[in-house]
């Protein structure tokens, strides 16, 4: 009985980070549409009416895409914090 219930929990467990990940690549996917210096300014002032615990998230996600906009292209874009500096 302690294996059939070591396997539920591992089954369990591997179903739970398989929806966690799909949910972060869906909000990575629509966070991406954020690339002018308007869209990431207007997008920054929502995120600074919520904490930063609730933000973290959305900020790494958004700070990763900016990284690798400035790496892959030699084009200014809407950097890192999403202002053009």
């Amino acid at each position: 009985m302690q294996f059939t219930t070591t396997l539920r929990d591992a089954r369990t467990a591997l179903a739970n980070r398989r929806t966690m990940r799909v949910a972060h690549r869906r909000l990575a996917e629509e966070l991406s549409s954020f690339r002018s210096t308007a869209e990431r300014a207007e997008l920054d002032e929502l995120l600074s009416r919520h904490t930063a615990e609730e933000t973290e998230q959305i900020r790494e996600i958004l700070y990763r895409q900016d990284v690798a906009r400035q790496q892959s292209s030699g084009r200014q874009t809407a950097g890192l914090g999403g202002y053009l500096g």
